[in-house]
């Protein structure tokens, strides 16, 4: 795309044109050449207001995410803010397409101009949040979203990547799910801003919310915040307004805090390394398709004649020769 047309098309969007952002996020999804000036024309825009607040909804297959995001979604749109939801599915391994669908679970949402959702593939990242998420976070952000709500399949790397993309996370487990909080401890406490035991009409729901009491109670901060544990029935519509008041208490005892901006400049920071990364990596794999040598040592790798450590240094001092 021509860079006037590109500037043109970034205006449109800043203006409010739907269809325009559409398109920029079908940009920034294919990892067009053309990003690093959509994201620089963006960022000027990105410095003018309130932020949108980012809240991230993660948690096993099954839980009610979706339905927890679209009740969400509704309640927020009643109290008058927009929201741009992205729904991070798997990778299709045939068409490298998100295929789980999640909108239509949200088909009411579809005639409401206030609510933007685009489902998005991990490309190959297995549960993992791509790198092209954030930047379509950026859009919706730009676009002037008050909520931006990322749902992902919450399996794999996906639970610390959201950390790394949301303002606050959300936990959503099911009373099933017991014996895998059991073995999640460690690593649940340390991403969950807020849990919800969703399906909480079912058996066991009790013992799952008094569980997990007990164990926010036991890492509670210094100044005696704990993380919020609540019960749902997202499916009949049951406690939305408690878990948006939990967010938005969160919210504020960030800002108050000066945490908000610590992660932010933290996720900025994590957003740039994992930049470096894959544009190195797609830079160094593109030589090798053109370079003999480096194909021979891949060679020699796959035929187990020379161990990958050795021709992973010779592949990186051959690409760090060619710019110094």
């Amino acid at each position: 795309m021509k860079a006037s047309s590109m500037t043109a098309l970034v205006d449109r969007m800043l203006a409010g044109d739907q269809r325009s952002l559409a398109r920029l996020i079908s940009r920034v999804e294919q990892d067009s050449e053309d990003v690093p000036a959509i994201m620089q024309r963006l960022y000027p825009e990105l410095g003018k207001g309130n932020n949108a607040f980012c809240i991230g909804i993660t948690g096993p297959p099954g839980a009610g995410k979706s339905t927890v995001t679209d009740k969400l979604t509704a309640h927020v749109r009643q109290l008058g803010m927009t929201v741009g939801i992205i729904a991070v599915d798997p990778t299709s391994p045939f068409s490298g397409g998100a295929v789980l669908g999640d909108r239509i679970r949200m088909q009411q949402h579809y005639l409401d101009d206030g609510v933007f959702i685009r489902s998005m593939a991990t490309r190959g990242r297995h549960g993992g949040l791509s790198h092209t998420a954030k930047g379509v976070i950026k859009l919706l952000d730009a676009f002037g979203k008050d909520i931006i709500i990322v749902e992902t399949v919450g399996v794999g790397q996906t639970e610390l990547d959201i950390v790394e993309t949301a303002d606050t996370t959300v936990v959503i487990l099911v009373p099933e799910a017991g014996d895998t909080v059991q073995a999640m401890k460690a690593g649940i406490m340390e991403i969950a801003d807020l849990f919800v035991v969703n399906k909480a009409d079912r058996d066991g729901a009790d013992r799952m919310l008094m569980d997990l009491r007990m164990l926010v109670h036991m890492n509670a901060e210094a100044d005696g915040w704990e993380i919020p544990v609540l019960a749902t029935q997202a499916h009949v519509n049951v406690g939305m307004k408690e878990l948006y008041e939990a967010i938005e208490q969160h919210h504020t005892r960030l800002r108050e805090t000066g945490r908000l901006a610590e992660r932010r400049r933290a996720h900025r920071r994590r957003e740039l390394l994992e930049l470096l990364q894959h544009r190195l990596l797609t830079s160094i794999l593109e030589r090798m398709d053109h370079d003999s040598a480096l194909h021979a040592l891949v060679e020699q790798v796959q035929e187990a004649a020379l161990d990958p450590y050795t021709a992973a240094q010779q592949i990186l001092a051959d690409y760090t020769s060619s710019y110094s």
